[in-house]
């Protein structure tokens, strides 16, 4: 299995961080956020990646180079304009090839186990399989519900609905609405035909997961890292949005 890191966005909310140095760069734990992806996705037995990258994505590719020293291959796709996360995958569909891929946006921090994800032998009815993440406590509604045959629906009256990780498997057919290479769009927009065929799977992950999307966010997890033991008690749930 192929992966992709979503790498492509300004970081606005990260401002003046982002003004000198591309927010997967920013540094978590002592290394660049970026940094754990290549090798957590190493680690689970992927050997090529394609990053989508934007502003001040030369910094990125300066910094991972051809992935070699993490044992990976990096393939680069650069936008001169950002393509959101559905035009940016689109344009990247033929280095990613014709099987499911991984896609994991750049701006969490987790360790959820990608090798679950490559390890797994995917139905040709599931279009896209998303993973969840339980709601944060200030946010009422989630992004989608997940029914008991495993099957990611649109929230619904008394069901309970999570919020979406930045992380899931596709299939590239479903980006066939989408010939030009060069179009921007959201990932919701191609997702939601499949969803409605509830051709879209899901799973719901409760391990350690932060969304860095703020200055306060990047403070509080770096924090926690410097010096604390991440449990249940201590972390927060931060949403990704999925646009």
């Amino acid at each position: 299995m192929k992966a992709m890191i979503l790498a492509a966005g300004f970081g606005e909310r990260l401002r003046p961080l982002t003004e000198t140095t591309p927010k997967p760069l920013l540094d978590v734990g002592g290394k660049p956020m970026i940094q754990y992806h290549v090798e957590r996705l190493a680690a689970a037995g992927i050997r090529e990646i394609v990053i989508n990258t934007s502003w001040l994505g030369e910094k990125i590719e300066c910094f991972l180079g051809d992935g070699s020293r993490f044992g990976v291959r990096i393939v680069w796709s650069r936008e001169s304009e950002p393509l959101e996360t559905g035009g940016g995958i689109r344009r990247t569909l033929p280095l990613l090839g014709p099987a499911p891929f991984l896609v994991v946006n750049g701006d969490v921090w987790t360790d959820y186990p990608f090798a679950s994800l490559v390890e797994r032998d995917w139905s040709e009815d599931i279009d896209a399989h998303l993973v969840l993440v339980p709601n944060p406590p200030f946010k009422v509604v989630g992004d989608f519900v997940v029914g008991d045959d495993g099957r990611v629906g649109y929230p619904e009256p008394d069901k309970k609905t999570y919020t979406f990780s930045g992380i899931s498997v596709m299939r590239p057919e479903i980006f066939a609405l989408y010939p030009a290479a060069s179009e921007c769009f959201p990932l919701r927009d191609v997702l939601a035909g499949s969803i409605r065929a509830a051709s879209v799977s899901g799973e719901v992950f409760d391990g350690q997961w932060w969304d860095v999307g703020t200055v306060e966010r990047l403070n509080l997890l770096n924090g926690r890292l410097a010096g604390k033991v991440l449990d249940a008690s201590q972390k927060p749930r931060m949403r990704a949005q999925i646009a």
